[in-house]
């Protein structure tokens, strides 16, 4: 094999592999991964939790909870609530364990590996639903979006938190690279239409144009 193919089948190897651990990050490279995600998802998450109101005692899960920051930050929030996380990758999970080892211990939080499509809940559970730079990787949208529906309270919420989007200043320069996740990208009003297919009322949607974040709100009624 010619030494200039042999560099194109090697470099595509990384970055095909880059992409999985995106997607899936595994139990160990995939620690660095969810650590990377964790600082730079901090900001987004932070600006993204704003335009929710958490009571102290709420009961909060975090779907797709990657490395774990997510979970950390809802409980400094909700310091007499419980946080759940679930997310689909093992090495997410352990992370997501290690980073929140003392709440854990302290019966504050669980973590357990799961998908959105099939979700070790009841009925009616929980008042808030997160959803951070993971929505683009669900299975099945419409009803992944109906099985967060069925374990929120009435009355509860679901917010979704993205850092790109179709239609933002960025989508030029990063459309192509969820294409090749295959990853979904949905504009603001496709937001919308899935949030009320889904069954959520009072939808609200945030924008930070500068940073091409969007925020988008729904409730079940």
């Amino acid at each position: 094999m010619p030494l200039f193919v042999l560099k194109i089948v090697i470099a595509l190897g990384a970055i095909f592999y880059v992409m999985r651990q995106v997607r899936k990050p595994d139990r160990w490279l995939g620690r660095l991964f969810t650590s990377i995600m964790n600082r730079s998802h901090s900001d987004l998450t932070d600006w993204g939790l704003t335009h929710i109101r958490i009571e102290h005692d709420a009961s909060i899960l975090d779907v797709g909870c990657g490395g774990g920051r997510t979970i950390e930050k809802l409980s400094a929030l909700a310091v007499d609530g419980k946080v759940c996380g679930i997310d689909y990758a093992p090495g997410s999970v352990a992370a997501s364990r290690a980073k929140n080892a003392d709440l854990i211990s302290a019966g504050r939080v669980t973590i357990e590996q799961a998908s959105v499509s099939h979700m070790p809940f009841g009925v009616d559970e929980f008042d808030l639903v997160t959803a951070i730079e993971t929505q683009y990787y669900w299975p099945d949208l419409i009803n992944d979006m109906r099985e967060i529906f069925r374990v929120l309270k009435p009355g509860g919420v679901l917010l979704v938190i993205a850092e790109t989007y179709k239609g933002a200043s960025n989508d030029f320069a990063q459309g192509w690279i969820m294409k090749l996740l295959g990853s979904s990208s949905l504009s603001v009003q496709d937001q919308r239409e899935l949030f009320a297919k889904a069954g959520y009322g009072d939808v609200e949607v945030f924008e930070e144009r500068a940073k091409s974040w969007l925020c988008v709100k729904g409730k079940k009624p």
